[in-house]
């Protein structure tokens, strides 16, 4: 379907961090005890990566660094309930259509 993306640099592996990570790194760039260019380079991390974390935090609070695995119970909930009233409306959107053709087939 699509065009094979190239990687630029295939060697190279993506580092992941953690919440609890995350968070730890965000509460020691706020004690300010250490300038955060050198929080960052004792971290292994970029510095404007702590910023961005830090920005992540602060704009979304405890939902922050949520990952990528499954979404919390509530929302899964919710897209299984809609999966289940897609799948009903679908059914009797079919039937209906069946019907109307075969009624227009009688009369005509």
């Amino acid at each position: 379907m699509g065009r094979e993306r190239n990687k630029v640099n295939p060697e190279r592996i993506r580092q992941r961090f953690g919440r609890e990570f995350k968070l730890e790194a965000v509460r020691l760039l706020e004690l300010g005890e250490k300038p955060a260019t050198q929080l960052a380079a004792e971290l292994g991390i970029p510095r404007n990566r702590l910023y961005k974390w830090q920005k992540d935090l602060n704009v979304k609070g405890p939902q922050a660094f949520q990952g990528t695995g499954r979404k919390p119970l509530e929302q899964q909930s919710e897209v299984a309930r809609l999966k289940a009233e897609l799948k009903r409306v679908t059914e009797e959107r079919d039937i209906l259509k069946k019907a109307a053709a075969y009624f227009a087939k009688e009369l005509g």
